[in-house]
């Protein structure tokens, strides 16, 4: 897409380092890692949190930075894949010493390189990563040094589930999902789950892989199910295609998806966007957003159109600034330490305060609906099932 052109630079590269503010490896500043998805699938997510980042970085540093010392980033492209996402983890921990990390947003590339932030004890803060396995091991165990600023999976599936069948009254729901996804599969799992709790039937189970640009085999089998609501949870540009596929297709029951939404979609799907749902984690429209994205607008020359990455991103820095300052430190265990005993922290978006499993408690879940006027996803309701 054009509006990445600025960064062709990082292309072909397996990393891409950016110092922010200060000169790289300076021992007075406070020096914290980004990873994020800058090229390949999930670009428009990655590219929202780099300069989001960079935003709220430049903002504590010309207010006297944190303890004293300026805040350095070192960033790595990690290009959407797991080993690329691992590599980076390990650069950032083990060469580059940072005292904690920040992003990506995808569930599966936090999950690969959790042993590697553990085995390093160096804290790590997803963006929006919303598996459970995120924070916890597959035996249910913390992961002591993992924390995520958004709610889960669980969370988000009942949200779909419950808007689907109380809100919009539907019985016979079909599934289009990315088999190749921990972030889509687990989504996929909890949203059956909460639908059939509420009476509903799963008439079709459609998957695909995340590279596939065809979903018309599968979503003519669902449109042979005769559906009354379509979920596609999944997010990249597997999304709006599918969307627009379903619609070219007869398929004009309503659409709910799960927080993979970016406006970036309307350039890909269009008008087929009309009649479909989206799980938030913010309002766009919320008066306490307006400043960010201004300025957002002013650095970058482009609109925030992922904005729910932005917004966590840009958060993430800020619930990082109040840990070390609660730490007295940079170390990186002691940064820990005081993200697990986060409490009431008001940030931009939210208030935040850390359960015992290293997740928000209590946040509300935004269901946002397209608006073909607009072209964009406005604000229906908060739901907190």
């Amino acid at each position: 897409m054009k509006r990445f052109g600025k960064f062709g630079w990082m292309m072909g590269l397996v990393f891409a380092a950016c110092l922010i503010a200060v000169p790289a490896f300076a021992a007075d500043v406070i020096r914290i890692g980004e990873i994020a998805t800058v090229t390949g699938d999930f670009a428009a997510y990655g590219v929202a949190e780099v300069e989001s980042v960079k935003i709220a970085v430049e903002e504590i540093n010309a207010a006297g930075g944190i303890l004293g010392k300026q805040v350095e980033v070192v960033m790595y492209d990690c290009r959407t894949r797991q080993e690329d996402m691992v590599n980076a983890a390990r650069r950032l921990v083990e060469q580059d010493k940072v005292c904690a990390v920040i992003g990506p947003s995808g569930s599966g590339l936090c999950i690969a390189a959790a042993p590697v932030f553990n085995r390093g004890k160096v804290p790590h803060i997803g963006t929006l990563p919303t598996n459970p396995l995120v924070t916890v091991d597959e035996k249910g165990q913390v992961r002591p040094y993992n924390f995520r600023i958004c709610f889960l999976d669980p969370y988000q599936g009942k949200i779909i589930a419950t808007f689907a069948a109380n809100d919009l009254q539907k019985k016979r729901a079909a599934v289009l999902y990315d088999v190749s996804s921990d972030y889509s599969q687990g989504l996929r799992e909890f949203f059956v789950k909460s639908f059939k709790e509420y009476g509903g039937e799963i008439v079709a189970d459609e998957g695909h892989r995340a590279e596939d640009v065809d979903f018309r085999a599968q979503l003519t089998s669902i449109k042979s199910a005769n559906p009354d609501v379509l979920i596609i949870p999944t997010m990249g540009k597997c999304l709006p295609l599918s969307v627009k596929q379903a619609r070219e297709l007869g398929i004009d029951v309503p659409i709910i998806g799960g927080d993979g939404y970016g406006d970036f979609m309307w350039e890909i799907a269009g008008d087929a966007m009309k009649d479909t749902y989206w799980v938030s984690h913010v309002d766009k429209a919320d008066p306490a957003l307006a400043d960010f994205f201004k300025k957002y607008e002013e650095k970058t020359g482009t609109e925030c159109m992922e904005f729910m990455n932005a917004v966590m991103a840009y958060d993430s820095v800020y619930w990082l600034k109040d840990a070390i300052e609660r730490a007295g430190s940079d170390d990186p265990t002691k940064i820990r330490d005081a993200l697990e005993t986060t409490k009431d922290l008001k940030l931009m978006h939210a208030t935040l305060t850390i359960d015992e499993f290293h997740n928000p408690k209590d946040k509300d879940g935004i269901m946002l609906v397209s608006d073909i006027g607009t072209k964009k996803a406005v604000f229906l309701k908060k739901i907190r099932p």
